[in-house]
């Protein structure tokens, strides 16, 4: 699991929803500091938030936990590479 990859692809569901950090935060019962820091890959969620989001964005927690859907290529898209 590459966090930065896993909070690229957080941001990305979240952003394909139309909704802020704060709004996902509050979604979720957390704060909008702590969506930011699991999208900048300098913490990562608990296992009840991970599956909280997993519920919200629709899709299985094991695709949050890989940063892609299944069938997406391996290779971490470009601006997941800028920030590495």
């Amino acid at each position: 699991m590459d966090a930065n990859q896993m909070g690229g692809f957080i941001a990305r569901q979240r952003k394909s929803l139309g909704l802020t950090q704060v709004q996902l935060a509050e979604r979720v019962h957390v704060s909008g500091k702590t969506v930011s820091k699991w999208e900048n890959g300098t913490s990562d969620p608990s296992t009840s938030n991970l599956m909280a989001l997993a519920k919200l964005y629709g899709v299985p927690a094991e695709d949050l936990l890989k940063g892609m859907l299944k069938g997406q290529d391996e290779e971490p898209c470009p601006q997941e590479e800028s920030r590495l």
